[in-house]
């Protein structure tokens, strides 16, 4: 029995092994054939040759019955199939569910949806490199770049599209907002429209990388991400809950590197190599490279109001580009009251900020699909040259221009108060210390990582700063209730004078709305502090942005620097509050606060505590000018 059952189990041993060695024995097709019955699109996976042979995957969503449809672009680093997948439905606007630029106007207009992987990326070939500099310069040696990329594309889809019009235009948010900005570049004569969406400009003077200096740690996982593997597989890895804890015990942002291996990229070594404004961020400016270029495409340029990661780019590409724009007929803005990309999301709110309306809805369909239409099918537009949202009215505007000067000034006072005329009397000022080891959060802990998945991140600017005003390390100035509206509309900025007992120091000023003490009609929002505008300067850049220099301990000195655009109206009821601190973590990295040759690298006997002292009265009185609606 024994000998028969051992013969049984090894005739059953080599069956098994034949099966598995026979190809029939896979259950899958050699090619699928995947069913399309009721679709009312076509997808058409091309990989499209550019001028030196490298190939770009390309997805083209092709209405069912199209004829002389325009075709609308965009360019990502994001994968082209998983932001076009099929979402168990066969409508092409659940083809693009996932991710798209105004799904519900694209499909609703008609047009031809073309998603492509830049090169480097997912299904594309050749190389990457983030945010390709232009072909011919010091940083880019070879002939290529996203502008010829884009040239190439389009020159491809007109010709073999027979769909098309042969008219096209592109769009695109963030990584895939700079993309229609690099198509200006000597753009193709097809190209008849340009929308960029909170796009990545100059990731040094405000935009993804650093804010006037200060480098945004918090963005290390997303350079990991996407610049160590071609489809972004390799996820960053955190050891703490709280980032609070993680980078803290890193001590700096470079040693946090070290431990992540984070030399392996390339992008991650350049942003070491050059924590100044140097030539290598000055040559990639991208509001200074389409502004040297003739006008020739009519674009729309998106900034939201409370973009919490380019919230610098599309009103600095605005201003070099209105003054060229003779007609008034080629540059047009909007100010929207979102986070980044929240132009098509819901618009109902931004984090506990209710707009009365869906303000990104309304947008969409009132202005953006209007503004595609008119270039790509010829017809009629009422579009205003700017159309921005007035927050505290929650009203949207229809204006002609966007170039209010900061023609008010509101000062800092003695005892914490804050108001429209200067403080009598000698100099004084009020102090507190700074101690980089017990930094000011930027929000309340427990600090997550970068996600999308609720407001933590992506609506982090709007939330609520009274965490921050009831430190001691943090001045907070408060006007009296006010009796009539104050309206603002414009780029605040920011002179403050100030000491440190330390050769650096960093300053973050805040300008806030603060609500009544209690709102009848929506309890939560009793006391809430929101900051209409903030941002960030590092005290070496005083004198020049590419030449660090020490400062002069406890001695008062000038700092000048823009907040955000803003377009907002402080209602009666309400009070004004302007708060001034020197750390804000982790999503900047901490300041030493003694001079380092560079701050990535410093070591811990560099931090130090610092005494902080703010002007607040005689003739060097600090103060925010703001761009007052008389």
């Amino acid at each position: 029995m024994v000998r028969a059952a051992i013969c049984l189990l090894a005739a059953t041993a080599l069956a098994g092994a034949v099966l598995a060695a026979s190809p029939a024995y896979d259950e899958r097709p050699v090619k699928i054939d995947p069913a399309r019955e009721g679709w009312d699109y076509e997808k058409r996976l091309v990989d499209i040759p550019m001028r030196d042979g490298i190939k770009l995957h390309t997805v083209i969503l092709i209405p069912k019955g199209a004829k002389d449809a325009p075709l609308l672009m965009t360019r990502t680093p994001y994968g082209a199939d998983a932001l076009t997948a099929n979402v168990q439905s066969g409508h092409m606007v659940a083809a693009m569910d996932g991710y798209d630029n105004a799904a519900d106007i694209i499909v609703a207009g008609g047009y031809i949806r073309v998603m492509q992987d830049v090169r480097g990326k997912y299904g594309s070939g050749g190389t990457y490199v983030m945010n390709r500099p232009l072909a011919g310069g010091g940083l880019n040696p070879t002939k290529i770049d996203d502008a010829t990329d884009c040239y190439d594309t389009i020159d491809w889809l007109v010709k073999h599209v027979p769909e098309s019009n042969g008219k096209v235009g592109i769009l695109g948010i963030s990584y895939d907002g700079f993309e229609p900005l690099m198509a200006l570049v000597n753009p193709h004569q097809a190209l008849k429209v340009s929308v960029p969406m909170n796009p990545m400009v100059d990731g040094w003077r405000g935009d993804d990388w650093f804010h006037n200096g200060a480098f945004r740690q918090a963005s290390i996982d997303y350079i990991w991400e996407q610049d160590a593997t071609k489809d972004n597989s390799d996820k960053f890895w955190w050891s703490s809950a709280d980032l609070y804890d993680e980078f803290l015990r890193a001590g700096s942002a470079g040693e946090l590197g070290r431990i992540h291996k984070m030399d392996q990229v390339g992008f991650w070594k350049k942003i070491t190599e050059h924590p100044a404004y140097d030539g290598f961020w000055q040559s990639q400016a991208v509001d200074s490279i389409v502004s040297a270029q003739p006008l020739k495409v009519p674009m729309m340029l998106v900034a939201s109001l409370w973009d919490q990661e380019d919230i610098y780019g599309a009103p600095a590409v605005y201003k070099l580009l209105k003054p060229k724009d003779a007609n008034g007929d080629m540059v047009y803005l909007t100010l929207g009251p979102w986070y980044h990309g929240q132009a098509i999301d819901d618009g109902n709110r931004t984090g506990n900020i209710r707009w009365d309306q869906d303000a990104a809805k309304w947008w969409r369909w009132h202005v953006l699909a209007p503004f595609l239409a008119h270039y790509l099918k010829g017809t009629p537009m009422d579009v205003a040259p700017v159309t921005a949202f007035q927050s505290g009215t929650n009203e949207w505007q229809r204006l002609s221009g966007w170039s209010s000067p900061a023609n008010a000034k509101l000062y800092l006072k003695p005892g914490l108060g804050l108001g429209f005329d200067p403080a009598p009397g000698s100099p004084a000022s009020a102090d507190y210390i700074s101690d980089p080891a017990h930094p000011v959060t930027f929000v309340p802990r427990p600090i997550r990582p970068v996600s999308y998945e609720d407001d933590h991140w992506k609506a982090w600017l709007t939330s609520d700063q009274r965490h921050a005003s009831s430190r001691p390390d943090v001045l907070t100035f408060t006007s009296d209730v006010l009796t009539a509206p104050v309206t603002v509309s414009g780029q605040p900025m920011v002179h403050l004078n100030a000491s440190t007992s330390g050769t650096d120091s960093d300053w973050v000023v805040k300008l806030i709305d603060v609500y009544p003490d209690q709102v009848p009609i929506d309890r939560a929002m009793g006391g809430y502090q929101l900051a209409v505008a903030m941002d960030i300067f590092r005290g070496r850049y005083r004198e020049s942005l590419s030449e660090p220099r020490p400062l002069t301990p406890n001695m008062p000195l000038d700092y000048s620097f823009g907040l955000p655009q803003v377009n907002h109206a402080f209602l009666p009821g309400h009070r004004i509050m302007v708060q001034v601190q020197s750390s804000w973590f982790p999503l900047y990295d901490r300041n030493p606060q003694s001079f380092v040759p560079n701050i990535f690298f410093a070591k811990p006997a560099d931090y130090v505590v610092a005494t902080q002292k703010v002007t607040v009265a005689g003739p060097n009185e600090s103060y925010i000018a703001l761009p007052l609606v008389q």
